[in-house]
């Protein structure tokens, strides 16, 4: 990448697979280069997509569950010298699981690492410079789950609910900015992340489930739009209806009824 190049720049972490190599498939789309940050060597594999779709794509290895990730993130960032036009800071895992007595913390805390620390140490990097050059938008991957207490994802339902709220907080903050913060909040999405949390066997991950290319083209068009939240998919569950989805299917062992 060189300073000459007029094409603006997209950010994603997360980016190869799921709903995360939909949104960056999206800016490629749209005439955005990138710079997209994932873990494993599937990653080159997405960059081969994303060029061909007109974009040049940058990639960046590193685990983003610590400090020193994300700041091999930001350094890369700085490198490119181009300003960040637009992020989706969708990088995210699930646990799934009674919390007393099935899920194991060590993976807890990683979640609360990804899902919240790293989308704050990040943010703080990126929207700094934004707010500086007076332009950009934000996109943070949430959920559907943000909106009401998740039994048997207890962890992974709040680490939403933080960084919807946080999306909500900070796009207020720079409301006398042109920089804007949208909330993404996919329902149940067809990704690895089910058979990721070990939640195959609930209602959820074993139900039907929407496009990750319709979340992420909703999710594109509402960062674009300046909105500040999108509940996104072909359906609108109810909260009950969602609220049930947690639960193990009956024929599983310590099954609940919904």
């Amino acid at each position: 990448m060189n300073n000459s190049l007029t094409r603006p720049l997209a950010v994603v972490t997360g980016a190869s697979n799921g709903i995360g190599y939909e949104l960056a498939k999206q800016f490629a789309q749209n005439g955005f280069d990138l710079l997209i940050r994932a873990t494993g060597s599937s990653i080159n594999e997405a960059a081969r997509d994303f060029e061909n779709n007109g974009a040049l794509v940058e990639t960046v290895e590193a685990d983003l569950a610590t400090y020193d990730g994300v700041e091999t993130l930001y350094k890369q960032i700085k490198a490119t010298g181009r300003p960040v036009d637009a992020i989706a800071i969708n990088a995210g895992v699930g646990v799934g699981g009674d919390f007393a007595r099935e899920t194991d913390l060590e993976d807890e805390l990683n979640l609360i690492n990804l899902n919240v620390v790293s989308s704050v140490h990040l943010a703080k990097r990126v929207v700094k410079d934004m707010v500086e050059r007076g332009q950009g938008r934000i996109l943070f991957t949430s959920s559907i789950a943000a909106i009401m207490p998740g039994p048997f994802e207890a962890v992974y339902a709040a680490s939403k609910a933080f960084i919807h709220s946080f999306s909500e907080a900070l796009r207020n903050e720079l409301k006398d900015t042109d920089v804007t913060v949208t909330s993404l909040m996919p329902g149940p999405t067809d990704t690895n992340f089910f058979h990721r949390a070990g939640m195959d066997d609930t209602k959820a991950g074993a139900g039907e489930k929407d496009d990750p290319a319709l979340v992420a083209k909703q999710g594109f068009e509402a960062i674009m739009a300046g909105k500040d939240a999108i509940i996104a998919g072909k359906s609108k569950p109810s909260f009950r209806a969602m609220s049930a989805r947690c639960y193990r299917i009956p024929s599983t062992p310590h099954s609940t009824a919904s």
